[in-house]
């Protein structure tokens, strides 16, 4: 038997139970893993809520790291082995599961369980941003949404190591504190200070090539006001709910902008693209260019508190979940 969490409706985070599951053995292609450590992100609470909806019942949770105990038919994986994952479906909120081996990659030695677990989908997420969405290059000047977040902390080094000037937003001195030890050039206490204004102020009236945010409803107006004719607003999450629709005639009076909306699931879907991005961010963390920032654990029977956490902004860097 394995304990895992499942939600039958979707709401707050009482809908999340903690049920035990006899595990059938996995079928051709799918292998069994034993969660070492698993790991909490933002999107999880999409998938709770309804935001993005998921059929129910169902597991929860996208991110692990664990060891391979059992193999089905056509995977190459064998038992022992330590893997990762971040989007291989849903359900990582568990003791183990199973999963398909394609959507599985190799944790590489020194890298530990609870590293892997919180890093493979805010890492793999930072990659795709600089690496793909825009490829940021060094002298360029670009802003962060929620710099102290998990997402932001590993995106403030790897736009540093780069050679990138990054300017975060936070929502405490503390916060700001924490990205300044992560790669931030300048950090924006949002509650205190006028983004724009700040914005003008850093970059001597020129504005900005690219926007990231990840914060949604609240940050969107803003992150296309900071924006230079034909910058790029790469709007990936909805902290704060979803922007409202979007006029494009709006992009024409602002300087003929570009808005993305782009996913992991999206960047990940070829199998060799998912391992090549795993292996960008797990080198990186081996060379030293990115430290994991792990400040918050919880059991997996605390699953309910983790997200009640999460959502009022009490997280800093990476949670993980012990199963």
């Amino acid at each position: 038997m394995a304990a895992v969490v499942r939600i039958h409706s979707t709401g707050g985070p009482d809908v999340m139970q903690l049920e035990s599951v006899t595990l059938e053995p996995p079928g051709p292609g799918m292998v069994t893993v034993e969660n070492r450590s698993i790991g909490l992100n933002f999107i999880d609470t999409y998938h709770r809520s309804g935001l993005y909806p998921l059929p129910l019942p169902s597991g929860i949770g996208m991110e692990g790291a664990g060891v391979v105990t059992a193999v089905g038919e056509d995977t190459h994986w064998r038992v022992g082995d330590r893997v990762a994952y971040c989007s291989a479906g849903f359900g990582s909120y568990a003791q183990a599961l199973n999963l398909p081996g394609v959507r599985l990659v190799e944790i590489p030695d020194g890298i530990s369980f609870d590293i892997a677990a919180a890093a493979m989908l805010k890492g793999q997420t930072a990659e795709y941003l600089i690496q793909r969405t825009y490829p940021l290059q060094a002298g360029e000047t670009c802003l962060f949404h929620a710099a102290a977040g998990g997402v932001g902390l590993i995106f403030g080094q790897w736009a540093r190591s780069l050679g990138a000037t990054v300017i975060g937003t936070v929502g405490s001195h503390e916060k700001g504190e924490l990205a300044l030890r992560h790669g931030y050039d300048h950090v924006i206490n949002y509650r205190q200070d006028n983004v724009l204004e700040r914005v003008l102020e850093i970059t001597g009236g020129e504005k900005l090539p690219v926007v990231y945010d990840g914060v949604g409803a609240d940050t969107f107006s803003d992150s296309l006001d900071c924006l230079r004719p034909r910058g790029l607003m790469v709007s990936f999450g909805n902290a704060s709910g979803a922007p409202a629709p979007l006029d494009l005639q709006l992009l024409a009076g602002k300087g003929s902008l570009f808005v993305t909306r782009p996913t992991l699931i999206s960047y990940t879907a070829d199998t060799l693209e998912l391992r090549q991005s795993a292996k960008d961010l797990f080198d990186r963390i081996a060379d030293g260019k990115i430290t994991i920032e792990i400040n918050q654990r919880y059991a997996l029977k605390d699953i309910q508190q983790a997200h009640r956490d999460l959502e009022a902004r009490l997280t800093t860097g990476s949670t993980i979940i012990e199963p």
